[in-house]
């Protein structure tokens, strides 16, 4: 599916000292204490992401954490892959009610936005694409309107930092 993260002392060092890391770091950290609330507040000013109390699994990754929302209400699988400008909303109202659940191994790409969906396994989320539809596993999104195209491996050189 993904890359695999080498375990050892000296991936560790390199990792640590990444922007995206310090973030997800102090973002896990927001209601054990006093500084990591302090720490996520300046790393959500700076870096104006709004990401919540998202249920988000182990292996998430912000490529260039910048701009980055995702609704509070949003479920997120193993190994998703979110970079800059990148939208997980919220319908309000209508048949599509509710946030996105999605699946394990997704990469959503720059400016990417979506609703109230569902998104399955080994999914690719073009940059620049808006989705307010299912998506099944194996398979790409690209455009607005987005465009299934479905792909056995989807994301294979695309999720990093695999769990």
């Amino acid at each position: 599916t993904g890359k695999k993260y080498k375990r050892n002392i000296k991936s560790y060092l390199n990792i640590m000292f990444q922007h995206n890391v310090r973030y997800m770091y102090w973002w896990r950290k927001r209601n054990k204490k006093f500084i990591g609330k302090i720490a996520r507040g300046f790393y959500l000013n700076i870096l104006g992401n709004r990401v919540g109390n998202a249920k988000i699994e182990e292996g998430f990754y912000l490529g260039h954490p910048y701009n980055i929302t995702i609704n509070e209400e949003s479920i997120l699988g193993k190994n998703i892959n979110i970079h800059k400008g990148a939208t997980i909303g919220k319908e309000n109202r209508g048949k599509k009610l509710g946030a996105p659940q999605i699946g394990n191994n997704v990469y959503i790409g720059v400016n990417s936005t979506g609703s109230k969906i569902e998104i399955g396994n080994d999914v690719l989320i073009a940059p620049n694409t808006y989705v307010n539809f299912n998506v099944p596993s194996h398979s790409i999104v690209i455009g607005s309107p987005g465009v299934i195209i479905p792909n056995e491996k989807a994301t294979e050189g695309y999720v990093n930092f695999c769990v």
